[in-house]
């Protein structure tokens, strides 16, 4: 039998993040204690159980909704416990034809055989008119306000039609490593510089892109007008059923309706409507002194913030502003298409670290959002709009649209397993039935109309749960989760995949041990959970579940890639965003690799005989991760996140040379991929 992948150094930073990149993008939430101290039943433990189960054929089977949720469903097309093993592969399912790239630590991004790539754009380039050049001994907060902004992350590609042969690219800029970006940078006193440059290296990004006629190269166009930067002191409007609010009005804005700024943009998603939606993730760390229950439910700390932000600007300083903290947690809604259009933060949605927000219609053509909150032990969302979206692109179809995310019902999931509590122990060893899986609810939290706003919650006002989104999920009992992130519906089969990075606390002292959802203890390498709303309806309140994949080596009998044979699939470790490509293939990227191989980009069928068919397509260079995935017919666009983000490196000692080589300070950027034959990706 093929030995285990070596793993890396025990990291108490989770995953194989660097203690720099837990510094600074999420504020070494690692270190803290976990947020979530309520009693819930925990949902981690349903994976654990199916990972050793002796047929991966019986993992697979049929799922059945309880009658409890209100009628029979079922997640079809998959294996029966009788089914034969898939046949010995003979190239991949299409859009996966391609030869694997090797679990790898080369410090560049390395593509498979025949392929080809290029840097569309990176951390500095100008891209709004007056804006200069680059240069990192020299920069400014003005400079950096017209460049493209820091490590980049969620990626979306709208159509030009008015412009052949071009797109518009819209980015997150997640967040800033100064380390990284200054010489001589100084942890404990930093300049106001230097803190108005993060300021507006931070935010979104909108850039034109041109594409190549017969590959699938892009490249940046300056200075178009469509071209824009939103930044950490940008006017955002505050919509929907909490602004306004006592608890998000501060000095500088008492009606509390406009915020400034964006922060920590993770993930997202692209609108039917033609908009975009931007996660603000973790805020927390950009805080100091936070005092309340709910900044400590938040993760806000009680001492000085890491960056030191509010030495420069008292809305960061909690004993100044307690509410300014409440005026992020938001998903951003963007329209990339007028640059004099100010942002809008959709309260309805609710506030929470968020990863993502993608929508789907349902068939009466209201949007559905799903949404994941990335902390150990918290959970999954979905708004299920009141409003119709209307089609076409008249200026009053387009004004109607930019309210469906105001009116609607706000949930939080909580699954069931169908096996007692008492036979799942966090060891993997199966329940009597054999298998885990499940059905699962959909808790109503608050719902948001055009004359007001009424809470599901008993003990919370409306305006209380969507604030406070984590403590309404609290106290209606909401499954406790592995770090749900990306959470995407397929587009062909209306299945919806969730991503759950990695929980190394699950079932150590004093932390929710394993359930029939989330089953591995100490779960270092995470897994891929799949749904089906019940009868189908993306708006119903009930869904049955299974288990998709469970990450890791392959060769540990504690994985499982959806009955796949294993030794035919790629090693994944920690699954973070999630997309998916023309024939419905889901592509996932990674953060924080536990098997001593670089982040990555990985394919996997999700339906017929090559389902769970998993290859590896790209990894990125030292210190990076895989970040915004967007896979179109004939290009793989990826972000390449805080390369050289490796501990003790630095602008004097850099862990990285990419993308420029020697000499060059490491950056930023984003990659497009393509094949050299100028065919489809994968066929």
């Amino acid at each position: 039998m093929r030995k285990l992948l070596p793993l890396l150094s025990t990291n108490p930073h989770g995953g194989g993040r660097s203690a720099l990149t837990c510094r600074f993008r999420c504020g070494d939430a690692c270190f803290h204690e976990v947020p979530n101290t309520s009693d819930n039943e925990y949902v981690g433990d349903v994976i654990a159980g199916a990972l050793s189960r002796r047929s991966a054929l019986r993992a697979a089977a049929v799922v059945t909704v309880a009658s409890a949720v209100g009628g029979a469903a079922v997640l079809g097309n998959a294996p029966v416990a009788e089914a034969k093993q898939p046949q010995e592969p003979t190239g991949g399912a299409r859009g996966l034809r391609f030869a694997p790239v090797a679990p790898n630590t080369a410090d560049q991004v390395t593509v498979p055989a025949g392929y080809e790539q290029n840097v569309v754009i990176r951390w500095g380039e100008p891209i709004l008119r007056g804006a200069p050049a680059f240069d990192p001994e020299n920069q400014t907060a003005a400079a950096q306000a017209g460049q493209f902004g820091y490590n980049n992350d969620f990626l979306s590609l709208l159509p030009l039609r008015q412009e052949p042969h071009r797109q518009v690219l819209v980015a997150n800029h997640e967040y800033t490593d100064e380390v990284l970006m200054f010489r001589g940078y100084d942890p404990e006193n930093p300049t106001r510089e230097q803190v108005e440059i993060a300021w507006a290296a931070h935010g979104l990004g909108v850039v034109v892109v041109q594409e190549e006629h017969r590959t699938g190269r892009l490249t940046a166009v300056t200075r178009h007008r469509l071209n824009r930067r939103l930044t950490a002191t940008s006017e955002f409007e505050l919509t929907g059923p909490a602004a306004g609010s006592d608890l998000v009005r501060t000095s500088a804005d008492p009606d509390g309706r406009t915020v400034l700024g964006t922060l920590n943009n993770c993930s997202g998603g692209t609108t039917p409507w033609g908009t975009t939606l931007h996660g603000e993730e973790n805020i927390n760390q950009y805080f100091a002194h936070g005092s309340s229950a709910t900044d400590k439910r938040y993760g806000v700390g009680t001492g000085a913030s890491e960056r030191k932000w509010e030495r420069f600007d008292k809305r960061f300083d909690l004993k100044q502003e307690p509410n300014e903290v409440h005026r992020f947690g938001w998903v951003v809604e963007l329209d990339p298409y007028d640059p004099e259009s100010t942002p809008r933060k959709r309260t309805a949605l609710g506030r929470f670290k968020h990863e993502a927000a993608q929508p789907r219609l349902t068939e009466d053509g209201r949007p559905v959002v799903y949404m994941g909150d990335d902390e150990r032990f918290d959970y999954l969302y979905k708004f299920v709009s009141s409003k119709r979206m209307r089609k076409g692109s008249s200026r009053a179809a387009h004004a109607h649209n930019l309210t469906l995310l105001d009116e609607g019902t706000l949930y939080v999931a909580k699954f069931t397993g169908d096996s007692p509590a008492a036979e799942t122990d966090g060891t993997g060893r199966l329940p009597s039935d054999g298998e885990f899986d499940g059905s699962g609810v959909w808790i109503p939290l608050a719902t948001a109309g055009p004359d007001g706003a009424v809470s599901h919650v008993p003990g919370m006002t409306a305006e209380e749960v969507y604030v406070f989104t984590r403590l309404a999920g609290d106290k209606v009992g909401a499954t406790k989760m592995d770090r749900p992130e990306d959470v995407e519906p397929s587009p062909r089969t209306g299945r919806v995949y969730v991503a759950l990075t990695n929980n190394t606390k699950r079932g150590t002292a004093g932390n929710a041990p394993a359930d029939e959802a989330n089953p591995r203890n100490v779960n270092k390498h995470g897994h891929v959970l799949e749904l089906s709303e019940h009868w189908g309806d993306p708006a119903g309140d009930g869904f049955a579940w299974r288990l998709f994949l469970v990450a890791g080596d392959p060769a540990d009998p504690a994985t499982y890639f959806a009955g796949f044979p294993k030794e035919k699939v790629s090693p994944i470790s920690c699954p973070d965003n999630v997309a998916f490509d023309p024939h419905g293939n889901l592509w996932i990227s990674t953060d924080g690799n536990q098997l001593g191989s670089h982040d990555g980009l990985f394919g996997v069928a999700t339906r017929g005989e090559r389902r769970g068919e998993l290859k590896q397509f790209l990894t990125v260079p030292t210190g990076a991760e895989t970040c915004g995935p967007l896979v179109q017919d004939r290009r793989v666009l990826v972000s390449v996140q805080h390369p050289g983000e490796v501990d003790g490196a630095s602008v004097e000692k850099p862990a990285s040379v990419w993308p420029d080589g020697p000499g060059k300070i490491v950056r930023p950027a984003v990659v497009s991929v393509w094949r050299a034959d100028g065919r489809d990706i994968g066929v």
